[in-house]
């Protein structure tokens, strides 16, 4: 495969660039507007002279706090041509992990949404920072000094008192000549921080990752030219904004190409559905939740779908599942974490299928991967597994303001430390197989957890398995599973264990099992992701467990 020439460049100029050749191309299809690459540049050129009035300056963070819509997307490229850093919030956070995020990310500047899907963000930046009953700067969150609700609660304005509604924001533009608009772009260099992702929740406090115009620009064009992506495509994408996978792989990668984003604020299947038929969507992305999910529901239907390729970071039984029943033949299996932009590895949509079925990918051009020992950092050789290091382009700039975190992050020579674990097929392709943090030992012997789920996602009732390893007193831990059956199929939980134990080592088959119909209740990142440590602090509890 030939590999694109990446030249480190600033989210303005790609955006110049690709007005320029499709301005009456749609850029976007959500929930709130239809937008032209023509309206997507006006519309940035509007909120970016309304920031500058407002006295957003270069390097200030700002914050969205909003679903995916168009507004997000103008918000985040006016951020990046004047210079300023955009921190997207999770709209999953309970109150004391946006207060962190809100303190912790240095937010200037908070545009958002006074509720979203059942939840109250009015009243919890109230709560969180009572000075936006008066005026801004609070003692609670010291560096925030502008609030704009970008859109209120049924016709009311917003209950934050301080807050600009959306329009009078808009109105401050006026003020800002198109020449004080190109001083600022001018101002404005590749290497600088485009945007500070906060990891995806594992943890109640994820850090910040900076990463920069050239990382995340880069990035979205090396996986676009994997991906195949043209301009006449029309790429579906629920994965939430605020996650790197939103902002890297979905806008930046409609940015790149100029093709259309289609999008919905939330993950609803039948909704899906329904845009995937109705828009006729070319391509597509998700992990295993999404993909199964989809293909699981009652109104799924394969001749109403037009999909001929996108992206997935799933398992090679659920690609398999892509491949026979979404007949998306032109998938690409994909490797990445926040930290690196978040792509490492990709596979090229021109490989064979068992090649991109198996996992195992080149790491994108410019990105160097090795295999290393997690404590020593000594690299190791085809076939011994070993941590995946990163080292190029792509690798993020530092967590914000934890200095200590960045240390530990990094090898002494230089690599990113992913945490995950790899192995290589010897020709230059590398693949992750589970995650250090996640593995268990029973009996002496490891376990990665992706290995029994792999054995339970084959088997012909079961729509998604997720596994943990749990306490044990004679063997330290032991394997808990729990499974969600596909509608009108119907198994029981000896059979499943009985079937892991026909396929798998006797240490890998699961102790304890239970069906679920949802993780949902137990705990999801916002990137649609279980959170495993809350899995397993369930299975603790469900099945009456000693820590």
């Amino acid at each position: 495969m030939q590999e694109l020439e990446l030249k480190p460049t600033r989210l303005f100029d790609v955006l110049s660039e690709t007005a320029k050749r499709y301005p009456s191309q749609l850029a976007f299809i959500g929930p709130d507007a239809k937008v032209t690459w023509s309206q997507r540049q006006n519309q940035v050129l509007h909120v970016a002279k309304a920031m500058i009035a407002m006295g957003v300056l270069p390097g200030d963070h700002v914050g969205i706090l909003l679903g995916n819509s168009s507004a997000w997307i103008d918000l985040f490229f006016a951020s990046a041509c004047i210079g300023a850093v955009t921190v997207p919030v999770n709209t999953r956070f309970k109150r004391d992990e946006l207060a962190y995020c809100l303190v912790q990310a240095h937010v200037k500047h908070l545009f958002f949404v006074d509720e979203f899907l059942g939840i109250d963000f009015a009243q919890m930046i109230i709560d969180i920072e009572p000075g936006v009953e008066a005026v801004l700067p609070g003692n609670q969150c010291p560096k925030l000094i502008n609030c704009v609700c970008v859109q209120a609660k049924g016709s009311e304005p917003t209950r934050v008192k301080s807050a600009l509604s959306f329009d009078d924001f808009l109105s401050l533009s006026v003020r800002v000549s198109d020449q004080e608009f190109k001083q600022r772009v001018d101002q404005v260099q590749e290497a600088d921080p485009l945007l500070i992702q906060f990891t995806s929740g594992t943890t109640s406090y994820p850090k910040g990752v900076v990463l920069s115009h050239t990382n995340m620009l880069l990035n979205a064009s090396a996986v676009a030219h994997r991906m195949g992506v043209m301009s006449e495509d029309r790429y579906f994408s629920i994965r939430p904004f605020f996650h790197v996978a939103g902002s890297t792989l979905s806008i930046l990668v409609s940015l790149n190409t100029g093709c259309c984003l289609l999008t919905l604020p939330k993950f609803d299947v039948s909704q899906n559905l329904k845009i995937l038929h109705d828009e006729k969507c070319t391509l597509i992305s998700g992990n295993d939740t999404i993909f199964l999910s989809l293909m699981g529901h009652p109104e799924f239907d394969v001749d109403k779908l037009h999909l001929r390729g996108g992206w997935a970071a799933v398992d090679p039984m659920v690609m398999q599942l892509i491949y026979d029943k979404m007949r998306i033949f032109k998938i690409c299996n994909a490797y990445g974490q926040s930290e690196a932009s978040p792509n490492v590895l990709f596979s090229d949509q021109n490989e064979d299928f068992e090649l991109r079925k198996s996992g195992f990918a080149k790491p994108l051009p410019g990105v160097s991967v090795r295999l290393a020992n997690a404590e020593s950092d000594m690299e190791v050789k085809a076939p011994d597994q070993g941590e995946i290091q990163v080292k190029g382009w792509n690798v993020m700039k530092a967590y914000f303001n934890k200095p200590e975190d960045t240390r530990l992050a990094f090898t002494a020579d230089g690599w990113l430390k992913t945490g995950d674990i790899g192995e290589s097929d010897g020709a230059g392709r590398f693949r992750m197989v589970g995650r250090l943090k996640d593995m268990f030992r029973v009996g002496g012997e490891n376990v990665a957890p992706s290995e029994v789920e792999e054995v339970l996602h084959a088997h012909p009732c079961v729509r998604q398995a997720q596994v943990v390893g749990v306490p044990d007193a004679r063997l330290g831990e032991v394997c808990a599973a729990f499974v969600i059956l596909k509608p009108g199929h119907q198994a029981s939980e000896d059979e499943l264990v009985k079937w892991c134990a026909q396929k798998c080592a006797n240490f890998k088959v699961p102790k304890f099992l239970a069906l679920v119909d949802s993780f949902e209740h137990i705990g999801m990142t916002g990137s649609s992701k279980i959170q495993k440590n809350k899995l397993k602090s369930y299975a603790i509890e469900r099945f009456g467990l000693k820590v």
